[in-house]
């Protein structure tokens, strides 16, 4: 049986840690290679601690930001981190850029993609970088794209969490615990040193999810005791033999 795979991808150097962290930790401890697509480093809009200190540059705001995401996915155990560097606020894809990212859809095969939320008025690079993934994924899909490439099969694709959901159209389907991975992913969260001011912040949306989990699980009934979760919302349905 082949390596099952998963794919994230991640408009900011940041947003993969906040938003799904715990997701990779977890599936990569259980034998599921996870692959990190950053789109770019969120270094114009992202990095505003980076920017108040004397002599800052662009480069410089760059590199720590990629220095930042490497150490994060390494505290997750990522298996691969591919930045693209293709510049934020705004966001900005060619066609070639398009199909670099297809091309990596292909060479991964994930099992299923998580990526941004279909809407969100404070940042318009999230929902872009959905809006691109959906369209990479259909023309990964597609066999008269470069014939001869392995085509994508039908992954799930999971919307993870946005900054405030309920301004985003965003509304959880799916709960994942990640109470067993959580020192990881808080591990990760510290790593990002420019957005110090968001690390309690995500830390209490994960011990809320978790009571969401917890009640959702069974609750007072018999509900699983979890600390720590992530939601995400599915876009396609799922195929099932049973319910």
């Amino acid at each position: 049986m082949s390596q099952k795979t998963a794919l994230v991808v991640s408009a900011h150097a940041a947003d993969f840690v906040w938003r799904c962290g715990g997701a990779i930790a977890l599936h990569q401890a259980q034998g599921i290679n996870v692959t990190i697509v950053c789109l770019s480093f969120g270094e114009r809009g992202e990095s505003a601690k980076l920017w108040k200190q004397p002599g800052m540059t662009l480069d410089k705001v760059k590199s720590a930001r990629k220095a930042e995401a490497e150490r994060a996915a390494n505290a997750l155990k990522a298996h691969d981190l591919i930045c693209m560097d293709l510049g934020d606020y705004p966001m900005e894809m060619t066609r070639d850029t398009r199909f670099a990212l297809v091309d990596v859809m292909r060479a991964v095969q994930p099992s299923f993609i998580l990526t941004h939320s279909l809407e969100d008025p404070y940042n318009s690079d999230h929902p872009y970088a959905t809006k691109v993934t959906l369209e990479c994924r259909s023309t990964a899909q597609a066999w008269g794209h470069n014939p001869g490439q392995k085509v994508l099969g039908a992954p799930q694709v999971y919307l993870f969490e946005p900054h405030q959901p309920e301004q985003c159209a965003w509304k959880p389907d799916t709960i994942l615990d990640i109470s067993d991975v959580w020192a990881q992913k808080r591990a990760a969260i510290e790593c990002m040193e420019g957005q110090q001011h968001l690390w309690d912040y995500y830390t209490n949306v994960a011990e809320i999810r978790a009571n969401q989990f917890r009640r959702n699980s069974g609750g007072q009934a018999g509900g699983r005791d979890a600390t720590h979760a992530e939601g995400f919302m599915s876009i396609f349905p799922r195929t099932v033999d049973s319910l």
